[in-house]
């Protein structure tokens, strides 16, 4: 394929590693070696290539726009904590009462990292029943460094419709696409609301005029009667 420049909109294969610029720490990567240099092997986590549409927010900010215009290669790019994870906000410095870390079993201190109603926070200060919880990003107001390696663009349909799937976070067991359809077989039920949003997507930023969903069905073996 011709090279050329990255436009948005285009769906581009990718390795990158992410450092904190403050002391060139390693928090992130695609790259199986560097997750075992920096220990940062986490159980069921795959570490390859991964596939993204350019400037639909797939990417922090700060790579969306250096990516844009890029050709095909390695780069590196310094990213600011604005177009990165943001900086740090006083609003979201939350006081949270003992009885709801007592209702799910948690006993609280400084440093602890907790998920609370789907919010990642890290509790600040523990002092008699008032709970300091922290829910800015751990990376907020940090300055990082992006290493990356563009290293195709895309062009199959399927490849597009099946990135989008796993960026979704659907839990699916396979893909196809033929003729502008994709049937989507999904491997748990997905809220109606949440398939309209993902069909929609799909519609804009691919060829695929109609997609379908369906439940795997369990094997005969796996079901409980």
């Amino acid at each position: 394929m011709e090279i050329k420049n990255i436009k948005k909109g285009d769906f581009i294969e990718l390795d990158y590693t992410g450092k904190i610029k403050d002391g060139n720490v390693v928090f992130d990567t695609t790259e199986k070696k560097v997750a075992e240099e920096n220990k940062l092997q986490q159980q069921n986590a795959e570490y390859k290539p991964i596939i993204i549409c350019v400037g639909e927010g797939h990417l922090i900010k700060g790579l969306d726009i250096n990516i844009e215009g890029k050709a095909l290669g390695k780069y590196t790019f310094e990213i600011e904590a604005e177009n990165a994870f943001g900086k740090k906000s006083g609003d979201l410095l939350k006081l949270v009462p003992m009885k709801v870390f007592r209702q799910q079993q948690i006993n609280p201190y400084p440093g602890l990292e907790i998920n609370l109603d789907n919010m990642f926070g890290i509790v600040r200060s523990v002092s008699g029943g008032r709970i300091i919880v922290d829910f800015n990003h751990p990376l907020s107001s940090r300055d990082l460094i992006y290493d990356v390696n563009i290293k195709k663009v895309v062009t199959e349909e399927k490849e597009k419709v099946e990135s989008l799937v796993k960026l979704s976070g659907a839990h699916y067991d396979s893909v196809a696409v033929a003729n502008g359809k994709a049937l989507v077989i999904l491997e748990h039920e997905v809220p109606v609301d949440a398939q309209n949003a993902f069909k929609e997507d799909l519609k804009r930023l691919t060829n695929t005029k109609e997609v379908t969903f369906t439940v795997k069905k369990a094997k005969k073996e796996d079901t409980k009667w």
